[in-house]
């Protein structure tokens, strides 16, 4: 009987308690489906691209719908897709890719691509258009990155290696509560190489306190400002945090480019717990 006696606004504010509870409940259930990642790691899937930008002569900018506009990706910064296309013989080929968006960006990815001329997915980008489908699988990747876990990042980036460098700086400086730095020395062979050039400026531009960037030219147009010839040990000297235990170096380019890389940050003291490659 002591629940009867108790006064009703006791009672409407134990009810009022519980509904909202209930509700709290079922917004969590529903944000959770809501934001569940497109990706299976085990199987590809199947995704249509809706616009390509042709940005110099062999690189394009690729835009793939996710099923809703509010659907992610699903991909862990720091980490790439698997993506299966054909070759000119047509047969299957497999080849790794980091989206240069993120979570944020929901309802679709853009993957930014530079075709060869005798690369076998090359080929099956250069051949896409508008409707059709890409079968993708992830994530992949030993790359786990958690806010804040390091003070500074250095990276080296050659050519196509800029798009994980990308998708992690992204990450770092549009999350505000994320005062990590972020140094990127980026090395290519001629300024129309450059990939992503007006989006990195944009970062060094807003964000110049947290985000820095050295481009490195071998063949330099006569005006030009960067480095000169491959990245030196005085480059990383001077434009990447020295050796720390809360800083952190990464690696992505060509396999010469990473061997020598490597060469470079063990000369100047920084050891493997400093350093990781993609």
């Amino acid at each position: 009987m002591e629940f009867f006696d108790k006064p009703e606004s006791q009672l409407f504010i134990g009810v009022a308690v519980a509904l909202l509870a209930a509700a709290a409940a079922a917004v969590y259930v529903f944000s959770s489906k809501k934001t569940k990642g497109c990706l299976d790691p085990e199987k590809f899937k199947e995704f249509k691209l809706v616009k390509r930008t042709q940005l110099s002569h062999n690189v394009a900018k690729f835009r793939f719908e996710l099923p809703t506009p509010t659907s992610v990706l699903g991909l862990p910064i720091g980490q790439h897709i698997s993506c299966r296309g054909k070759d000119s013989q047509g047969e299957d080929v497999i080849k790794p890719y980091t989206p240069t968006t993120l979570d944020s960006d929901v309802g679709h990815f853009e993957l930014v691509i530079k075709m060869y001329p005798q690369g076998r997915m090359s080929h099956h980008f250069r051949e896409m258009r508008v409707g059709d489908y890409l079968a993708v699988k992830g994530p992949k990747g030993r790359f786990k990155y958690q806010p804040g876990e390091v003070r500074a990042f250095g990276m080296l980036a050659g050519g196509s290696g800029i798009t994980p460098m990308f998708q992690v700086a992204r990450a770092i400086i549009e999350n505000p509560n994320d005062n990590t730095m972020v140094h990127l020395i980026y090395a290519n062979v001629t300024y129309e190489d450059i990939l992503l050039k007006e989006e990195l400026d944009g970062l060094a531009s807003n964000y110049p306190r947290r985000f820095k960037v050295y481009y490195v030219l071998n063949q330099p147009p006569e005006e030009w400002s960067g480095g000169v010839s491959f990245v030196s040990k005085e480059m990383i000297k001077s434009h990447c945090p020295p050796p720390a235990t809360d800083i952190k170096i990464l690696r992505c380019g060509p396999p010469p480019m990473n061997k020598a890389m490597a060469a470079h940050l063990e000369a100047l003291g920084y050891d493997t717990e400093m350093q990781f490659q993609f």
